[in-house]
Protein backbone atom coordinates (compact mmCIF):
# COMPACT_ATOMS: atom_id res chain seq x y z
CA UNK A 1 0.00 0.00 0.00
CA UNK A 2 1.60 3.34 -0.94
CA UNK A 3 0.50 5.95 1.21
CA UNK A 4 0.67 9.54 -0.95
CA UNK A 5 0.16 12.88 0.04
CA UNK A 6 -3.58 12.58 -0.18
CA UNK A 7 -3.79 9.85 1.98
CA UNK A 8 -2.13 11.98 4.67
CA UNK A 9 -4.00 14.98 3.78
CA UNK A 10 -7.50 12.50 4.74
CA UNK A 11 -5.77 11.05 7.53
CA UNK A 12 -4.87 14.85 8.89
CA UNK A 13 -8.30 15.86 8.20
CA UNK A 14 -10.37 13.12 10.27
CA UNK A 15 -7.82 13.11 12.98
CA UNK A 16 -8.08 16.92 13.18
CA UNK A 17 -11.81 16.78 13.51
CA UNK A 18 -11.78 13.83 15.84
CA UNK A 19 -9.51 15.98 18.42
CA UNK A 20 -11.75 18.82 17.96
CA UNK A 21 -15.55 17.19 17.20
CA UNK A 22 -15.44 14.26 19.48
CA UNK A 23 -12.78 13.71 22.06
CA UNK A 24 -13.44 16.72 24.25
CA UNK A 25 -17.14 14.93 24.61
CA UNK A 26 -15.98 11.04 24.67
CA UNK A 27 -16.79 11.13 29.12
CA UNK A 28 -19.70 12.81 28.27
CA UNK A 29 -21.48 10.12 25.90
CA UNK A 30 -19.39 7.20 27.76
CA UNK A 31 -21.68 7.84 30.60
CA UNK A 32 -24.78 8.64 28.91
CA UNK A 33 -24.34 5.25 27.31
CA UNK A 34 -24.77 6.87 23.81
CA UNK A 35 -23.60 9.16 21.34
CA UNK A 36 -25.27 11.87 19.53
CA UNK A 37 -24.82 9.49 16.26
CA UNK A 38 -27.05 12.54 13.98
CA UNK A 39 -25.34 15.50 14.52
CA UNK A 40 -21.86 13.93 14.36
CA UNK A 41 -22.57 11.97 11.20
CA UNK A 42 -23.85 14.58 9.87
CA UNK A 43 -20.77 16.64 10.49
CA UNK A 44 -18.31 14.53 9.02
CA UNK A 45 -20.89 13.89 5.86
CA UNK A 46 -20.37 17.62 5.71
CA UNK A 47 -16.61 16.78 4.96
CA UNK A 48 -17.00 14.08 2.62
CA UNK A 49 -15.70 11.51 5.29
CA UNK A 50 -18.57 8.95 5.00
CA UNK A 51 -18.40 7.97 1.70
CA UNK A 52 -14.70 8.15 1.17
CA UNK A 53 -14.95 4.56 -1.30
CA UNK A 54 -18.18 4.53 -2.28
CA UNK A 55 -19.33 5.85 -6.11
CA UNK A 56 -19.45 9.39 -6.55
CA UNK A 57 -22.73 9.04 -8.25
CA UNK A 58 -24.18 8.77 -4.96
CA UNK A 59 -21.96 11.22 -3.27
CA UNK A 60 -19.22 9.33 -2.35
CA UNK A 61 -15.62 10.38 -3.20
CA UNK A 62 -14.89 6.95 -5.07
CA UNK A 63 -11.24 6.66 -4.16
CA UNK A 64 -9.98 3.27 -3.94
CA UNK A 65 -10.15 1.14 -0.34
CA UNK A 66 -6.56 2.05 0.80
CA UNK A 67 -7.60 5.88 1.64
CA UNK A 68 -10.50 4.00 3.95
CA UNK A 69 -8.20 2.67 5.59
CA UNK A 70 -6.57 5.61 6.19
CA UNK A 71 -9.47 7.00 7.51
CA UNK A 72 -10.14 4.55 9.92
CA UNK A 73 -6.92 4.46 11.14
CA UNK A 74 -7.10 7.97 11.76
CA UNK A 75 -10.68 7.27 13.81
CA UNK A 76 -8.61 5.07 15.88
CA UNK A 77 -7.47 8.46 17.64
CA UNK A 78 -10.97 8.68 19.63
CA UNK A 79 -10.79 7.81 22.69
CA UNK A 80 -12.86 5.13 23.22
CA UNK A 81 -13.76 2.41 21.05
CA UNK A 82 -17.37 2.66 20.73
CA UNK A 83 -17.87 6.01 18.46
CA UNK A 84 -15.18 4.67 15.63
CA UNK A 85 -17.25 0.99 15.77
CA UNK A 86 -20.53 3.15 15.74
CA UNK A 87 -18.76 5.27 12.19
CA UNK A 88 -17.56 2.25 10.96
CA UNK A 89 -20.63 0.92 10.64
CA UNK A 90 -22.26 3.40 8.99
CA UNK A 91 -19.73 3.90 6.45
CA UNK A 92 -18.15 -0.26 6.36
CA UNK A 93 -20.39 -2.47 7.78
CA UNK A 94 -24.16 -1.60 6.93
CA UNK A 95 -23.57 0.32 3.32
CA UNK A 96 -21.25 -2.23 1.10
CA UNK A 97 -23.32 -4.43 0.00
CA UNK A 98 -25.99 -1.51 -1.16
CA UNK A 99 -23.02 0.35 -2.79
CA UNK A 100 -21.99 -2.73 -4.61
CA UNK A 101 -25.12 -4.44 -5.43
CA UNK A 102 -28.49 -2.29 -4.50
CA UNK A 103 -30.49 -0.91 -7.51
CA UNK A 104 -29.95 2.79 -8.60
CA UNK A 105 -33.65 3.96 -6.99
CA UNK A 106 -32.87 2.03 -3.46
CA UNK A 107 -28.98 3.71 -3.60
CA UNK A 108 -30.35 7.30 -3.96
CA UNK A 109 -33.01 6.52 -1.59
CA UNK A 110 -30.74 5.20 1.31
CA UNK A 111 -26.86 5.33 0.33
CA UNK A 112 -27.15 9.30 -0.96
CA UNK A 113 -28.41 10.48 2.41
CA UNK A 114 -25.95 7.84 4.41
CA UNK A 115 -23.32 9.51 2.65
CA UNK A 116 -24.32 12.84 3.62
CA UNK A 117 -24.72 12.20 6.95
CA UNK A 118 -28.62 12.99 6.85
CA UNK A 119 -29.34 9.17 7.51
CA UNK A 120 -27.99 6.92 10.92
CA UNK A 121 -28.05 3.62 9.66
CA UNK A 122 -27.33 -0.40 11.27
CA UNK A 123 -26.16 -3.38 10.10
CA UNK A 124 -28.37 -6.19 11.31
CA UNK A 125 -27.35 -10.19 11.26
CA UNK A 126 -26.76 -11.06 14.69
CA UNK A 127 -29.43 -12.57 16.45
CA UNK A 128 -29.45 -14.39 20.46
CA UNK A 129 -28.56 -18.13 19.03
CA UNK A 130 -27.11 -16.91 15.74
CA UNK A 131 -23.72 -14.69 16.33
CA UNK A 132 -20.80 -15.79 14.52
CA UNK A 133 -23.03 -18.51 12.78
CA UNK A 134 -24.27 -16.56 10.33
CA UNK A 135 -26.25 -19.03 8.24
CA UNK A 136 -28.14 -20.67 11.67
CA UNK A 137 -30.35 -16.70 11.44
CA UNK A 138 -34.19 -17.65 12.14
CA UNK A 139 -35.42 -14.17 11.11
CA UNK A 140 -37.94 -14.72 8.05
CA UNK A 141 -39.25 -12.14 5.12
CA UNK A 142 -42.01 -14.03 3.53
CA UNK A 143 -43.19 -12.41 0.10
CA UNK A 144 -46.67 -11.16 0.02
CA UNK A 145 -47.92 -9.02 -2.74
CA UNK A 146 -45.59 -6.27 -3.37
CA UNK A 147 -43.98 -6.57 0.26
CA UNK A 148 -42.27 -8.33 2.30
CA UNK A 149 -43.51 -9.09 5.90
CA UNK A 150 -40.37 -9.86 8.42
CA UNK A 151 -40.41 -12.17 11.71
CA UNK A 152 -38.05 -12.78 14.01
CA UNK A 153 -35.38 -10.37 15.69
CA UNK A 154 -32.01 -9.10 15.83
CA UNK A 155 -29.43 -8.98 18.74
CA UNK A 156 -26.47 -6.66 19.73
CA UNK A 157 -27.36 -3.80 16.92
CA UNK A 158 -24.90 -0.76 17.10
CA UNK A 159 -26.58 2.34 16.60
CA UNK A 160 -29.80 0.21 16.61
CA UNK A 161 -31.80 3.11 18.79
CA UNK A 162 -30.94 6.20 16.76
CA UNK A 163 -30.59 4.25 12.96
CA UNK A 164 -32.67 5.58 10.22
CA UNK A 165 -32.74 2.70 8.44
CA UNK A 166 -31.04 -1.01 8.95
CA UNK A 167 -29.43 -3.40 6.59
CA UNK A 168 -31.11 -6.56 7.53
CA UNK A 169 -30.28 -10.33 7.16
CA UNK A 170 -33.46 -12.39 6.71
CA UNK A 171 -34.70 -15.68 5.52
CA UNK A 172 -36.57 -15.50 2.26
CA UNK A 173 -36.97 -18.88 1.26
CA UNK A 174 -36.86 -22.11 2.95
CA UNK A 175 -33.99 -23.73 0.83
CA UNK A 176 -29.92 -24.17 1.87
CA UNK A 177 -28.99 -22.21 4.71
CA UNK A 178 -26.16 -20.52 2.51
CA UNK A 179 -28.60 -19.96 -0.17
CA UNK A 180 -31.96 -18.65 1.62
CA UNK A 181 -30.90 -14.97 2.66
CA UNK A 182 -31.56 -11.95 1.54
CA UNK A 183 -30.45 -8.44 2.49
CA UNK A 184 -33.36 -6.34 2.88
CA UNK A 185 -33.23 -2.58 3.83
CA UNK A 186 -35.82 -1.75 6.57
CA UNK A 187 -36.80 1.76 7.83
CA UNK A 188 -36.33 1.81 11.14
CA UNK A 189 -40.09 3.77 11.91
CA UNK A 190 -41.76 0.95 10.00
CA UNK A 191 -44.91 -0.32 12.09
CA UNK A 192 -43.97 -3.35 14.16
CA UNK A 193 -40.51 -2.75 15.38
CA UNK A 194 -39.74 -2.38 18.62
CA UNK A 195 -36.01 -1.10 19.54
CA UNK A 196 -36.33 0.15 22.95
CA UNK A 197 -34.47 -2.17 24.82
CA UNK A 198 -30.50 -0.51 24.98
CA UNK A 199 -27.62 -2.99 25.92
CA UNK A 200 -25.77 -2.55 29.31
CA UNK A 201 -22.53 -3.38 27.93
CA UNK A 202 -18.90 -4.07 29.62
CA UNK A 203 -17.32 -1.63 26.97
CA UNK A 204 -18.18 0.57 24.31
CA UNK A 205 -20.60 2.30 26.55
CA UNK A 206 -20.48 5.26 24.18
CA UNK A 207 -22.34 3.04 21.27
CA UNK A 208 -25.78 2.50 21.73
CA UNK A 209 -26.82 -1.21 20.74
CA UNK A 210 -30.00 -2.43 20.98
CA UNK A 211 -32.46 -5.73 20.63
CA UNK A 212 -34.80 -5.79 17.82
CA UNK A 213 -37.73 -7.25 17.69
CA UNK A 214 -40.03 -7.43 13.87
CA UNK A 215 -43.45 -8.33 14.03
CA UNK A 216 -45.37 -8.39 10.86
CA UNK A 217 -43.11 -6.03 9.20
CA UNK A 218 -44.08 -4.79 6.14
CA UNK A 219 -41.41 -3.60 3.59
CA UNK A 220 -41.51 -3.03 -0.29
CA UNK A 221 -39.95 -6.01 -2.30
CA UNK A 222 -37.84 -3.59 -3.85
CA UNK A 223 -35.92 -2.92 -0.38
CA UNK A 224 -34.02 -6.41 -1.57
CA UNK A 225 -30.33 -5.85 -2.42
CA UNK A 226 -29.16 -7.45 -5.21
CA UNK A 227 -30.82 -11.19 -5.78
CA UNK A 228 -33.06 -12.77 -3.69
CA UNK A 229 -31.14 -15.93 -2.08
CA UNK A 230 -27.41 -13.92 -2.53
CA UNK A 231 -27.89 -12.39 0.94
CA UNK A 232 -25.10 -14.41 2.92
CA UNK A 233 -22.68 -14.17 0.42
CA UNK A 234 -22.98 -10.44 -0.23
CA UNK A 235 -22.66 -10.93 3.89
CA UNK A 236 -19.49 -12.40 3.86
CA UNK A 237 -18.42 -9.85 1.13
CA UNK A 238 -19.07 -6.97 3.56
CA UNK A 239 -17.32 -8.81 6.41
CA UNK A 240 -13.84 -8.29 4.53
CA UNK A 241 -14.01 -4.79 4.33
CA UNK A 242 -15.76 -4.89 8.12
CA UNK A 243 -12.37 -7.08 9.25
CA UNK A 244 -9.78 -4.83 7.37
CA UNK A 245 -11.82 -1.15 8.84
CA UNK A 246 -12.25 -2.74 12.70
CA UNK A 247 -8.25 -3.55 12.32
CA UNK A 248 -7.18 -0.41 10.88
CA UNK A 249 -9.32 1.98 13.24
CA UNK A 250 -7.43 0.04 16.23
CA UNK A 251 -3.73 0.57 15.80
CA UNK A 252 -3.58 4.68 16.52
CA UNK A 253 -5.47 4.11 19.63
CA UNK A 254 -2.90 1.03 20.67
CA UNK A 255 0.38 3.43 19.67
CA UNK A 256 -1.20 6.30 21.61
CA UNK A 257 -1.88 3.83 24.70
CA UNK A 258 1.69 3.13 24.54
CA UNK A 259 2.80 6.82 24.27
CA UNK A 260 0.77 7.59 27.07
CA UNK A 261 2.13 4.93 29.44
CA UNK A 262 5.67 5.67 28.87
CA UNK A 263 4.86 9.21 29.86
CA UNK A 264 3.11 8.01 33.05
CA UNK A 265 6.19 5.54 33.70
CA UNK A 266 8.58 8.65 33.33
CA UNK A 267 7.03 10.74 35.63
CA UNK A 268 5.94 8.03 38.34
CA UNK A 269 8.72 7.38 41.20
CA UNK A 270 9.07 4.32 42.50
CA UNK A 271 12.20 2.72 44.87
CA UNK A 272 14.19 6.33 43.71
CA UNK A 273 13.91 5.81 39.96
CA UNK A 274 11.08 6.08 37.20
CA UNK A 275 9.39 3.21 36.75
CA UNK A 276 9.87 2.98 32.63
CA UNK A 277 14.10 2.29 33.96
CA UNK A 278 13.24 -0.47 35.15
CA UNK A 279 14.26 -3.00 32.36
CA UNK A 280 11.19 -5.60 32.48
CA UNK A 281 8.94 -2.54 31.72
CA UNK A 282 11.05 -0.78 29.17
CA UNK A 283 11.99 -4.26 27.03
CA UNK A 284 8.06 -4.93 27.61
CA UNK A 285 6.91 -1.53 26.18
CA UNK A 286 9.38 -2.14 23.44
CA UNK A 287 7.94 -5.98 22.58
CA UNK A 288 4.25 -4.54 22.50
CA UNK A 289 5.39 -1.32 20.13
CA UNK A 290 6.85 -4.30 17.77
CA UNK A 291 3.81 -6.33 17.98
CA UNK A 292 1.43 -3.29 17.31
CA UNK A 293 3.68 -2.00 14.08
CA UNK A 294 3.22 -5.66 13.17
CA UNK A 295 0.07 -5.44 12.56
CA UNK A 296 0.30 -2.13 11.17
CA UNK A 297 2.29 -3.89 8.38
CA UNK A 298 0.12 -6.95 7.70
CA UNK A 299 -2.99 -4.72 7.50
CA UNK A 300 -1.13 -1.95 4.77
CA UNK A 301 -0.30 -5.48 2.97
CA UNK A 302 -3.90 -6.51 3.22
CA UNK A 303 -5.27 -3.19 1.71
CA UNK A 304 -2.56 -3.09 -1.04
CA UNK A 305 -3.66 -6.95 -2.17
CA UNK A 306 -7.33 -5.96 -1.86
CA UNK A 307 -7.05 -2.86 -3.79
CA UNK A 308 -4.60 -4.85 -6.53
CA UNK A 309 -7.45 -6.69 -7.61
CA UNK A 310 -4.63 -9.70 -8.28
CA UNK A 311 -5.78 -12.11 -5.74
CA UNK A 312 -8.75 -14.48 -5.18
CA UNK A 313 -11.70 -13.31 -2.79
CA UNK A 314 -10.40 -16.54 -0.66
CA UNK A 315 -6.75 -15.27 -0.67
CA UNK A 316 -8.19 -11.55 0.63
CA UNK A 317 -10.35 -13.53 3.32
CA UNK A 318 -7.66 -15.25 4.85
CA UNK A 319 -5.79 -12.02 4.99
CA UNK A 320 -8.80 -10.06 6.11
CA UNK A 321 -9.47 -12.69 8.83
CA UNK A 322 -5.72 -12.59 9.94
CA UNK A 323 -5.81 -8.91 10.50
CA UNK A 324 -9.04 -9.34 12.85
CA UNK A 325 -7.52 -12.07 14.63
CA UNK A 326 -4.47 -10.11 15.59
CA UNK A 327 -5.91 -6.82 16.20
CA UNK A 328 -8.25 -8.57 18.88
CA UNK A 329 -5.21 -10.90 20.38
CA UNK A 330 -2.59 -7.29 20.42
CA UNK A 331 -5.20 -5.26 21.85
CA UNK A 332 -5.78 -7.66 24.72
CA UNK A 333 -1.88 -8.38 25.31
CA UNK A 334 -1.27 -4.47 24.86
CA UNK A 335 -3.98 -2.98 27.66
CA UNK A 336 -3.50 -5.78 30.09
CA UNK A 337 0.27 -5.08 29.53
CA UNK A 338 -0.48 -1.38 30.14
CA UNK A 339 -2.69 -1.35 32.84
CA UNK A 340 -0.26 -3.40 35.03
CA UNK A 341 1.92 -0.57 34.34
CA UNK A 342 -0.12 1.66 35.38
CA UNK A 343 -1.05 0.37 38.98
CA UNK A 344 -3.73 1.51 41.27
CA UNK A 345 -4.32 4.47 38.45
CA UNK A 346 -5.20 2.12 35.62
CA UNK A 347 -7.63 0.47 37.49
CA UNK A 348 -9.46 3.47 37.94
CA UNK A 349 -13.12 3.10 35.85
CA UNK A 350 -12.50 6.78 33.94
CA UNK A 351 -8.65 5.83 32.88
CA UNK A 352 -7.97 5.66 29.44
CA UNK A 353 -6.07 2.80 29.54
CA UNK A 354 -9.24 0.79 31.98
CA UNK A 355 -11.47 2.21 29.01
CA UNK A 356 -9.43 0.47 26.41
CA UNK A 357 -9.19 -2.53 28.45
CA UNK A 358 -12.97 -2.99 28.29
CA UNK A 359 -13.97 -1.74 25.23
CA UNK A 360 -10.92 -4.28 23.23
CA UNK A 361 -11.97 -7.06 24.06
CA UNK A 362 -15.13 -7.09 22.15
CA UNK A 363 -12.63 -7.39 19.33
CA UNK A 364 -12.13 -11.19 19.51
CA UNK A 365 -16.43 -11.78 19.80
CA UNK A 366 -18.12 -9.33 17.45
CA UNK A 367 -17.27 -9.43 13.70
CA UNK A 368 -16.84 -13.02 13.73
CA UNK A 369 -14.96 -14.30 17.00
CA UNK A 370 -11.18 -15.68 16.77
CA UNK A 371 -12.23 -19.42 16.38
CA UNK A 372 -14.27 -18.55 13.45
CA UNK A 373 -11.07 -16.15 11.92
CA UNK A 374 -8.77 -19.35 12.31
CA UNK A 375 -11.07 -21.58 10.63
CA UNK A 376 -11.59 -19.16 7.34
CA UNK A 377 -7.61 -19.26 7.71
CA UNK A 378 -7.28 -22.68 7.87
CA UNK A 379 -10.01 -23.44 4.97
CA UNK A 380 -7.85 -20.95 2.49
CA UNK A 381 -4.80 -22.95 3.70
CA UNK A 382 -6.51 -26.00 2.65
CA UNK A 383 -5.62 -27.51 6.25
CA UNK A 384 -9.14 -28.41 7.60
CA UNK A 385 -9.87 -31.85 7.96
CA UNK A 386 -11.67 -33.81 5.40
CA UNK A 387 -15.56 -34.12 6.14
CA UNK A 388 -15.82 -37.94 6.54
CA UNK A 389 -18.73 -39.40 3.87
CA UNK A 390 -21.96 -41.04 5.24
Amino acid sequence: MNITHEHQELYRTTKKFVQEQINPHVKEWEAAGIWPAREVLKKMGDLGLLGVSKPVAYGGLGLDYSYEVMFAQALGNIQCGGIPMAIGVQTDMATPALARFGSDELRKQYLVPAISGDMCVSIAVSEAGAGSDVAGIKTTAVKDGDDYVINGSKMWITNGTQSDWACVLANTSEGKPHLNKSLIIVPMDAPGIDRKTRLDKLGMRSSDTAMIFFDNVRVPRRNLIGQEGMGFMYQMMQFQEERLFGAASGIDGLLNLIDETIDYTRQRQAFGMPLIDNQYMHFKIAELRTEVEALKALVYQTTGEYISGKHTPEHIAMLASMCKLKIGRVSREVTDGLLQFWGGQGYMWDSNVARAYRDTRLISIGGGADEIMLGIICKAMGILPKKKKG
